[in-house]
């Protein structure tokens, strides 16, 4: 029997006030998931972005960049010619994420922006690279958004997004309390590449690291 004010998340019993604010972080407790995902998600965040290559001049866009991780990951890789761009619908997101990408973004190759996935403040096919970590579970719409990227991507754009947990049949049962409390979503690899081709894009590319779990997904645009 879990206690009223803990979740069980699958791997851990955890706070619920602190885990609520994995799907929009808000205040102190925001913060203080925000620090932890950077450092919790790095492993993964590794080997998924071990599946595409990023060049020099990419323009790159980071949907739901939480704590920032991922825009300095990717500004390291780029040159005067990139631009990385995150974007996050929560406020203490977008404050955390400035402040720990200050140096690229005075440097003038890191924008950090509020916004939704839905209605995205950008040009059509802006992008060469649309990333998400973590994030997709929480898309309100989710082919909606999937034609709301695909818009923002230039002609054969890479998408890409990265996960730490799948759906598989008869595998979800320890997850109920997470989806409830997050009002989350788990997609299987079939699912995605549904959504993916339903939406505009090819070349739909899935990798699992089975021993954590983990999956990662690239597409192009058509």
């Amino acid at each position: 029997m879990v206690d009223d004010n803990k979740v069980n998340t699958g791997n851990n019993i955890e706070d619920k006030k602190l885990i609520v604010n994995a799907r929009k972080p808000v205040g102190e407790l925001g913060h203080q998931i925000l620090d932890r995902m950077n450092e919790s998600h790095e492993l993964m965040a590794q080997w998924g972005v071990s599946h595409f290559e990023i060049k020099p001049d990419s323009k790159i866009l980071d949907i739901g960049c939480g704590g920032g991780k991922n825009i300095e990951r990717f500004a390291k890789q780029i040159s005067d010619d990139g631009k990385v761009v995150g974007i996050d619908y929560s406020d203490v997101s977008v404050e955390k994420s400035t402040r720990f990408n200050r140096e690229f973004i005075d440097k003038g190759i890191v924008d950090v922006l509020e916004g939704s996935v839905s209605k995205m403040p950008f040009d059509s096919e802006t992008f060469d690279i649309v990333t998400g970590f973590e994030t997709i579970y929480f898309w309100p719409d989710f082919i909606s958004d999937l034609k709301e990227v695909n818009r923002v991507l230039k002609k054969d754009g890479l998408v890409f997004f990265c996960n730490e947990v799948v759906y598989r049949e008869g595998e979800m049962e320890k997850y109920d309390d997470l989806v409830e409390l997050l009002d989350m979503k788990i997609y299987s690899q079939d699912v995605l590449e549904y959504s993916l081709e339903k939406t505009g894009f090819k070349d739909f590319k899935a990798y699992i690291n089975d021993e954590n779990g983990w999956i990662c997904v690239t597409a192009r645009k058509i």
